[in-house]
């Protein structure tokens, strides 16, 4: 029990200081999530101007994606140190000690997630700017209670990148093997997009990609009170103060303009849903789906040569 602790804490005080000393990749890590939120964020949030959207405040609902995709990429490609340790010899040396396998598989797992959860905090960092929901307590609260979430996501997430590992000895091949799976994933989460309204064939699938619950949670966290069309609302308001002038509705209505009362009523089945499942059932697949990783990401790993 004391060999398999130890080892344990070792594998994951290495994983820990490869990333903390590899400069280049926090900075990478840092920067991507970012250069996402500024360039499709805002690029996107002027679309929905352009499509009649008014001030639909996108990029804070982009923001709990990004936060997803930060974690998701950065804990399944930490595994890739596995096929770095089988390259070089470290693998073998730490699989004839008296370290049990299965010991070796929980470190690189808590390491990895260690690394995820380390770059998602500092992202949420972001969160307290002006650009996002401010500096405020109600922030602070929705911060704690999302780094749960994130400690749920990045340790099944890391099971899967190292389930994966695990059994690959081409560093080429993980790259093309990995990216081929995140990247349906990632997409049919509703990172990007809201989940209502889709194509049926693409609803199912969102609907059996456990990344979906995962997002839908850090989403129904973060935008809890936040009301993403608060731009649109207010129009709206402005435009019903307008009509009360009879001369001005008369003119209105006279010319073809919609009822602001059916106007607002439009507005709100419009509006930007924030969560699409309730909580208890994004939670409940998180588990499952994170224990089913662990377990797969063991037995792979003691079947490993």
């Amino acid at each position: 029990m004391q060999w398999a602790m130890r080892g344990v804490y070792i594998i994951w005080l290495r994983e820990f200081k490869r990333f903390w000393r590899d400069r280049p990749r926090r900075i990478g890590g840092f920067a991507q999530p970012i250069i996402y939120l500024a360039l499709l964020g805002v690029g996107m949030q002027s679309a929905f101007k352009v499509f009649g959207g008014s001030d639909v405040s996108y990029v804070k609902f982009m923001f709990p994606g990004i936060l997803g995709m930060t974690v998701l990429f950065t804990a399944v490609f930490s595994s890739i140190s596995i096929i770095w340790d089988r390259e070089f010899g470290f693998l073998k040396e730490v699989l004839v000690s008296p370290v049990p396998r299965s010991s070796v598989a929980l470190g690189k797992i808590i390491g990895g997630s260690t690394t995820a959860l380390l770059q998602g905090a500092i992202f949420l960092a972001l969160a307290f700017t002006p650009w996002f929901y401010g500096f405020s307590l109600s922030t602070l609260w929705k911060v704690l209670a999302v780094l749960p979430i994130l400690v749920l996501l990045s340790l099944s997430l890391t099971s899967m990148g190292v389930s994966v590992a695990a059994r690959m000895t081409s560093f080429e091949g993980f790259p093309i093997v990995m990216n081929f799976l995140l990247m349906p994933l990632f997409f049919l989460s509703g990172a990007f997009f809201p989940l209502q309204g889709l194509p049926g064939w693409m609803t199912v699938l969102t609907k059996i990609n456990p990344l979906t619950y995962g997002v839908d949670a850090l989403r129904g966290t973060m935008l809890r009170g936040v009301d993403i069309g608060a731009g649109m609302q207010s129009s709206v308001a402005q435009f019903a103060v307008w009509f009360k002038d009879p001369q001005i509705y008369q003119i209105g209505m006279s010319k073809g303009y919609p009822d602001p009362a059916a106007l607002s009523s439009m507005t709100q089945r419009a509006a930007l849903p924030t969560q699409a499942y309730p909580m208890w059932l994004n939670i409940v697949v998180m588990l499952g789906f994170g224990a089913f990783l662990f377990f797969l990401a063991l037995w792979q790993f003691n079947r490993a040569e």
